[in-house]
């Protein structure tokens, strides 16, 4: 049953990926985690960002800041259960609004409690601010106790900022207890950044039910299927307190030709974290991506749903080949609501490993010691299976 339902909605979206799809030749895409197929109306509003481009000159800023962005302000809240889009700023990586968020504190004094499964950003961010003084607390990602751990360390280390990912880039562990964590900092009076990059679009949120003062960030790159670019943070009600020192000159778009003030101005709302100029054509792509998944019926649910069954069926597929005893471990939670949207496999040679199903025909990625398959809305059953198969004939 699980094959019918799969490929039940998979058969119905695959038409609308045929530039990916026909790239990829016989190809399987198991890159859903990292960089998903984009449908074919990303390339249409690729051609529009030009043409817009080319028929309003210096007025597509008007464009982009007056419709475009207030409208992938909305898509966005509406993903992660957020009532407040105007609080959502835009920019080319989450790299880029991260760094504006640390940039509010004092390196002298600033003290981040984290984990050590954080992606590659955050964690070489946080390790060269560590060369300047700034302590970092690592609590173990795959720690069973993490909120426990979390909890104590916000009572004993008093952190600045507590930063750490809904979903693990490295294993797809969901931390199901960040309500908890969230409550104890809220209770602390400490902000929270939370990476959810690896739920936006694969996931349900409710965001507004959070406690507390949290910065939530996430993009297009992976499930959203809007490609670089369009990469976004919700700011809490009370982020007017938090005074970026990286700050760009749209942050104030509005005042720029305002007496210059005794002290630096922000915009309201997202505005606060903006930089300065960009390329926009990420924004007109994860517009018109995530208003035709709205049109395909594809909400989060949906595509959660979709994904539970496929990541099913690859532990199902990996447990009847019994590919334990060939030495290949399962990093991924079993149980589904612990499981984020892709399943990683845990061996020595994971790079080694990838790189021999590249040559097979199976596209991966790997993080040592892990091996990562990432199904997509349009990954069929029969694709699922031929993956694990390949990948039992490399072993």
């Amino acid at each position: 049953m699980s094959a019918e339902r799969i490929d039940a909605l998979a058969e119905r979206l695959r038409p609308h990926y045929s530039r990916f799809l026909a790239g990829a030749g016989k190809d399987v895409l198991m890159t859903g985690h990292s960089h998903q197929a984009w449908p074919d109306v990303s390339r249409e509003a690729q051609i529009e960002a030009w043409d817009t481009a080319a028929s309003l000159i210096d007025g597509k800023w008007d464009c982009i800041f007056g419709e475009l962005v207030p409208e992938l302000q909305r898509l966005v809240a509406k993903r992660i259960g957020s009532s407040r889009p105007k609080d959502i700023a835009i920019a080319p990586s989450t790299h880029e609004l991260v760094y504006r968020l640390l940039s509010c504190f004092d390196p002298g004094s600033l003290q981040v409690l984290s984990t050590d499964h954080e992606f590659h950003s955050l964690r070489r961010q946080l390790a060269r601010l560590e060369e300047d003084g700034v302590k970092v607390v690592r609590l173990p990602g795959l720690a069973p106790d993490l909120a426990e751990r979390a909890i104590r360390a916000i009572e004993s280390e008093r952190p600045t900022l507590i930063a750490l990912s809904l979903v693990l880039f490295t294993c797809s562990r969901v931390i199901v207890d960040l309500p908890r964590i969230l409550e104890a900092a809220d209770r602390a009076r400490i902000p929270v950044l939370v990476d959810a990059y690896h739920a936006f679009n694969a996931i349900p949120l409710e965001i507004d039910r959070w406690p507390g003062t949290v910065f939530v960030t996430a993009g297009g790159y992976k499930y959203a299927q809007t490609g670089e670019g369009a990469s976004w943070m919700l700011l809490p009600e009370d982020a007017s307190r938090f005074r970026p020192r990286s700050t760009g000159w749209f942050s104030d778009f509005e005042n720029l030709e305002s007496p210059a003030p005794t002290q630096v101005r922000y915009g309201e709302g997202g505005s606060r974290f903006l930089g300065a100029t960009l390329d926009p054509t990420g924004i007109f792509r994860c517009r018109r991506v995530l208003s035709w998944m709205d049109a395909q019926d594809l909400s989060v649910p949906v595509l959660r749903a979709q994904s539970i069954l496929q990541t099913q069926r690859l532990i199902e597929r990996y447990d009847s080949l019994n590919l334990t005893s060939r030495g290949l471990g399962l990093a991924t939670p079993r149980n589904d609501p612990e499981r984020g949207a892709f399943v990683s496999f845990e061996h020595p040679r994971a790079v080694e490993l990838s790189t021999r199903l590249r040559a097979a025909g199976v596209r991966t990625d790997a993080r040592t010691p892990y091996l990562r398959f990432g199904p997509a809305p349009y990954t069929t059953s029969a694709e699922i299976d031929r993956a694990v198969d390949v990948l039992a004939s490399v072993l």
